[in-house]
């Protein structure tokens, strides 16, 4: 196959040129300049059914004429991925997984796909596992592999073509940074061969209707590696989270054209492979036995799914000029924003002391509800003050010291009367309707009714 012509693009101002340089000469910029086709020789380039840069079928017709039919979803066996996806696999969707190395993207993927070979034919496309170790996962997990394919290619014209000629059902690429396409003379893992492979993908799983599912790496920072272009080409962009010394995965969806967005899959990592966890609030929470100071219960919502996680503070005496803030599984700007609300509108100032914060389980809390239970567990290790027991809690606090309604109040009041508890403090307008059995509801407009009313 003939060689497409390549132009290089410069990223900041679109200026191309016949060969690379390291400084652009239309803006001056440096190391800009990236690899790209121009111009590709049609009779060359291979054509699958239904897989062509043909546009002569292409039509303008009113959104009234489109039938609108309810997306057909495919469950994968595993109940947390399906929530995550929002409710199934689509027919002809492109999902993006990332996360760090070792936290269980393969193991899923093989996992879900063994559960889908019993009604679909699926594909494992593997760059960067010979086909031994990819056997050896499988049997070590103990799946039913007889009807899942395996194939082991890094160049995406190769891939597209057996593809076409078995078309799967279901494929996975692992991982998109080690496949390249023969178009671009730049080495795998570039920005223009992760590009140019991913909307080869894309376009080839739009048009046959195949479900992709798309392995990326993750930078030192935790973000997706390559070029963001990546993360907008696909449908579903999924994160794996977690502690690496815990046996709980998180995976989050960052976007979702077919589902919500935010929506958290809790899995248990076992020697069988990832299990899911139905009820991760019973995990999330640790009963004490006995009162202990800096613990208050969080009801948080994930996606559509309220759930109670355990907010624990330490605060103690800074030996330092600076106090220091420490927050994990928080926003460390939300945690000092919220103490100096404390000192403001609460009388409460801890500008010599260190404050340390902790969501229980390495869950990643990114809503406002957590403000209050934040700001009560602080205050309980600053008065060496435990909070009730049987008590949860949760609203936004705004920088005048009023406590700010929050979505899905009733739903939040429900889940913690579900694991029993007997009161919750609530912003005033999140007060439920109707009375709900079994736990009482305190509403509190103002930071300093709530405190008055626990540490008082």
């Amino acid at each position: 196959m003939a060689k497409a012509k390549t132009l290089y693009v410069c990223r900041d101002c679109g200026g191309g040129f016949p060969k690379w340089a390291g400084q652009c000469s239309d803006c001056g910029a440096w190391n800009s300049l990236e690899e790209s086709i121009s111009e590709v020789n049609q009779k060359t380039m291979p054509r699958f059914a239904g897989y062509s840069g043909d546009a002569a079928a292409a039509m303008i017709r009113p959104l009234s004429a489109v039938d609108a039919e309810k997306t057909q979803r495919t469950a994968t066996g595993l109940p947390e991925l399906d929530r995550v996806l929002g409710g199934g696999l689509v027919q002809g969707s492109v999902v993006l997984i990332g996360g760090d190395p070792g936290i269980g993207k393969s193991t899923l993927l093989i996992q879900a796909l063994a559960s889908l070979s019993e009604h679909m034919r699926p594909l494992y496309v593997s760059g960067e596992e010979s086909a031994e170790q990819i056997s050896m996962r499988a049997a070590r997990l103990g799946l039913p592999v007889d009807r899942l394919q395996l194939l082991t290619e890094t160049c995406v014209e190769r891939i597209l073509a057996l593809a076409d000629k078995h078309r799967p059902s279901v494929m996975v690429m692992d991982s998109i940074q080690t496949f390249y396409s023969e178009q671009l003379q730049s080495a795998p893992g570039a920005v223009a061969q992760v590009r140019e492979s991913a909307a080869q993908l894309v376009r080839f799983a739009k048009q046959t209707g195949i479900s992709l599912f798309l392995v990326g790496h993750v930078t030192k920072e935790g973000a997706l590696a390559g070029p963001r272009v990546l993360e907008h080409m696909v449908d579903t962009v999924l994160y794996f989270e977690g502690e690496a010394g815990s046996q709980i995965r998180l995976v989050r969806a960052i976007k979702n054209r077919f589902g919500a967005v935010n929506e958290l899959g809790v899995f248990a990592m076992t020697d069988k492979g990832l299990k899911e966890v139905s009820n991760p609030s019973a995990i999330f929470l640790s009963r004490h036995e006995e009162q202990v100071c800096g613990s208050a219960i969080l009801v948080t919502r994930e996606g559509t799914r309220p759930m109670l996680v355990e907010v624990q503070a330490l605060v103690d005496q800074s030996s330092l000029g600076n106090p220091r803030r420490v927050a994990l599984g928080l926003e460390q700007n939300r945690l000092a924003m919220l103490l100096a609300v404390l000192h403001r509108h609460g009388g409460i100032g801890m500008v010599d002391q260190d404050v340390f914060l902790n969501i229980v389980g390495g869950v990643r809390v990114t809503e406002t509800a957590a403000d209050l239970p934040v700001l009560l567990s602080v205050l309980s290790s600053f008065r060496d003050r435990p909070l009730p027991l049987g008590l949860a809690a949760f609203g936004e606090v705004g920088l005048a010291g009023e406590i700010r309604p929050v979505p899905s109040g009733e739903d939040r009041v429900r889940e913690a009367a579900k694991h029993g508890f007997k009161r919750i403090l609530l912003p005033a307008a999140n007060r439920p309707r109707k009375a709900i059995a079994g736990i009482e509801v305190i509403p509190v407009q103002r930071l300093s009714q709530a405190l008055s009313v626990l540490f008082e």
